[in-house]
């Protein structure tokens, strides 16, 4: 290639690149002196200069002259003698394809930088290009690619795992996915594994705010700011549950959430491929809060300890296993919404009554239904008599005696 060829070259990259013709000239000269110490077998270090109109290329080394600092032991004047060689343009086309690359990836991956950090938080689509064990590569528009990490955190514990368990995709499959992070090129922080040939931005299709944004583009009044999503907790793949309160004295939040024949929430949930979404309505007190959060369930009442953030929960019978949910998912899930812990109990074996207080809410059909008839006998270890009570009596006929008391 001839020199001036090479110029040319250069220059038509930088455009159509958006790199600085300037700097992709400097970091050539760079890796070329460092390939000409090698290559000329030079004592000294090399400097090359390309002329920025002709393209000519001219190798010195860099010979010391003078006495080195006595403390550094390094020369502070050196003396350029001209070593270029006769077939400098083969050595400089050789190595400008290697230095080209890295420098368009380089600029690549700042450019994508400094388009999407500020955009981390938000809700893209993309195409699946292709899959492997530890990640998904995710095309979000030409030139523009993401990481979707599922890396098995046993063996990875410094990875991420953003993809739910039930969730597989295939090629070309459309998906909605959540910017996390976008990598700093410029950063000084331990790199990962293979960072630099992984794309720069990282999506998320776990994160609790996918659910946020998919709900503000199927919920006009969530996108106008006329109904809050005040809290969600999710378990990715399974189930999750968000708390809504409304900015409207005459807006139920619930219902424009759910929309017509739950037409809004189910375009939600197929999105999430068929993850159970539970919308409850959020409330300033907490003890309403708790009950609603603990849907579907019925609670018959509930007890805030506030000093220590502890919710004492009482359902019927029947309601116990609803409350409670397949292996505690939802008892664990309206804690994390709700922020408080809370002791699920049963009707029959609450113990001790519960005293009333300003911080108790009471089903009263619930209390009626479930608790009305039921001999009111506790045992020393708090259980309950499960008897029913004999007419006139609070007590079944095993306790009758107590009557008197």
């Amino acid at each position: 290639m001839a020199t001036s060829e090479l110029i040319e070259a250069l220059q038509a990259l930088a455009h159509e690149r958006k790199i600085d013709e300037f700097y992709l000239i400097e970091r050539l000269e760079v890796s070329l002196a460092k390939s000409y110490e090698r290559i000329l077998d030079l004592e000294w270090d090399a400097r090359v200069t390309i002329d920025r109109q002709t393209g000519h290329i001219y190798v010195y080394e860099l010979v010391p002259v003078g006495e080195p600092d006595e403390e550094t032991g390094e020369y502070s004047e050196f003396e350029e003698r001209d070593v270029t060689p006769a077939d400098v343009s083969r050595i400089a086309a050789q190595n400008a394809k290697g230095v080209i690359a890295s420098i368009v990836r380089e600029a690549g991956r700042q450019s994508i930088f400094e388009e999407f950090s500020g955009r981390v938080g938000d809700l893209v689509t993309g195409t699946v290009l292709q899959g492997t064990p530890d990640f998904t590569i995710i095309k979000i528009r030409d030139g523009v690619e993401a990481e979707l990490p599922h890396y098995d955190q046993k063996r990875n514990p410094g990875e991420r795992n953003e993809r739910p368990s039930n969730e597989h995709y295939r090629h070309n499959q459309r998906l909605k996915v959540l910017i996390i992070d976008v990598r700093d090129p410029n950063s000084d922080a331990p790199k990962m594994r293979g960072e630099q040939a992984r794309p720069a931005i990282v999506v998320s299709r776990t994160h609790p705010d996918l659910i946020r944004r998919l709900f503000e583009i199927e919920v006009p009044e969530i996108y106008d700011g006329m109904v809050e999503i005040k809290s969600i907790a999710r378990e990715p793949g399974a189930r999750s549950k968000i708390a809504v309160a409304s900015r409207e004295a005459n807006l139920d939040p619930v219902g424009a959430c759910v929309g017509p024949k739950g037409s809004r929430v189910r375009m939600v949930v197929e999105e999430l491929r068929n993850e159970r979404v539970d919308v409850i309505q959020w409330h300033e007190d907490p003890a309403s809060y708790v009950a609603n959060a603990l849907s579907p369930a019925k609670v018959a009442n509930v007890i805030i300890d506030e000093d220590n953030h502890y919710a004492t929960v009482v359902v019927p019978d029947d309601q116990l296993s609803l409350a409670i949910g397949k292996e505690g998912q939802n008892a664990r899930l309206a804690a994390r919404l709700t922020g408080w812990h809370i002791d699920i109990k049963s009707a029959s074996f609450a113990g001790e009554p519960l005293a009333a207080g300003d911080n108790m809410l009471i089903d009263e059909d619930v209390e009626a239904d479930d608790e009305a008839g039921l001999c009111a006998y506790v045992s020393e270890d708090g259980a309950r008599c499960r008897n029913h009570a004999r007419p006139g009596s609070h007590y079944c006929g095993v306790h009758a005696d107590l009557d008197g008391e």
